[in-house]
């Protein structure tokens, strides 16, 4: 299993990222085991969370097994504490970086498919939310979106007071430094529900969207609600929920789920020190 470390540069954020790439191209096969046909990969564009970074999936999940037994290429950019959204006033336009300019570097520099249905983009919590947002903006793009314990907060954040005490993101400051005006925030594309409802209005082919939440997390409410709100608007979408909170031994579970859930090749593991013969 590749893993590699690359920094590229962005110029909708002006400057340098590093971005994390597990790429199955050195798999090698068990003894027998038939060969894969030379391809592109199928790739999910995977966004970490708040106070986060780009490591946080490999350090948290079985990230790197599960793609390296799917054949499955990962991208995992560091997305900040932005939202995935573009901010305005500045060069800070994460939402046009994973949306657009990742997904158009990543196709130039490694072996990836540039078929809509081959290419997903998943995210956790504040992941959650910019995997929901960019994979519906960028509908062109993205076939299939999966969404785990997903901060969708957007409808909350225009009715919180100045100084609220709590963590920053929870802040009002915080919100408009990422979403600006927030009396505009629920009628612009920040917005998963508008949207979703924009979008209907142009009979555009929507993402599968899949999506999980503990029942214990502190946004199982909102995940219950925004689920309710697709189906309600004729959107597939797949929603699984069990035990846990907003913790990784949830999202590592259930990234799991979510790779079986996506439309990739036969899952098989190769020759490794974890996979060498037993049966």
């Amino acid at each position: 299993m590749a893993f590699l470390q690359v920094n590229l540069m962005s110029t909708a954020l002006m400057r340098t990222v590093p971005v994390n790439v597990i790429l199955p191209v050195d798999k090698p096969e068990m003894p027998g085991q038939e060969k894969r046909e030379e391809k592109p990969y199928k790739t999910l564009y995977l966004l970490h969370g708040v106070i986060g970074s780009y490591i946080d999936w490999v350090n948290g999940t079985r990230i790197q097994r599960f793609a390296e037994d799917n054949n499955l290429a990962v991208v995992m950019p560091a997305g900040e504490n932005s939202f995935y959204v573009d901010h305005e006033g500045g060069a800070a336009n994460y939402g046009e970086f994973v949306g657009k300019e990742l997904v158009e570097l990543t196709r130039r520099m490694f072996p990836l498919s540039r078929k809509r249905e081959d290419t997903f983009i998943g995210g956790l919590s504040m992941g959650g939310y910019g995997a929901l947002r960019n994979g519906l903006k960028y509908h062109d793009t993205f076939g299939f979106i999966v969404a785990l314990s997903s901060a969708i907060i957007t409808e909350e954040y225009n009715q919180r007071p100045y100084g609220l005490k709590g963590m920053f993101f929870e802040t009002r400051e915080f919100a408009e430094k990422c979403f600006g005006d927030l009396s505009k925030l629920t009628k612009s594309d920040k917005d998963p529900r508008y949207l979703v409802k924009e979008l209907k209005k142009k009979n555009i082919i929507f993402p599968k969207i899949y999506m999980a939440c503990g029942e214990d997390d502190f946004l199982f409410a909102k995940n219950n609600d925004f689920v309710e709100f697709l189906k309600e608007n004729d959107i597939e979408v797949t929603y699984d929920i069990g035990p846990g909170a907003h913790e990784w031994d949830f999202w590592d579970a259930y990234i799991k789920r979510a790779i079986e859930w996506l439309p990739l090749e036969q899952a098989q593991a190769g020759l490794g020190s974890g996979n060498i013969g037993n049966k």
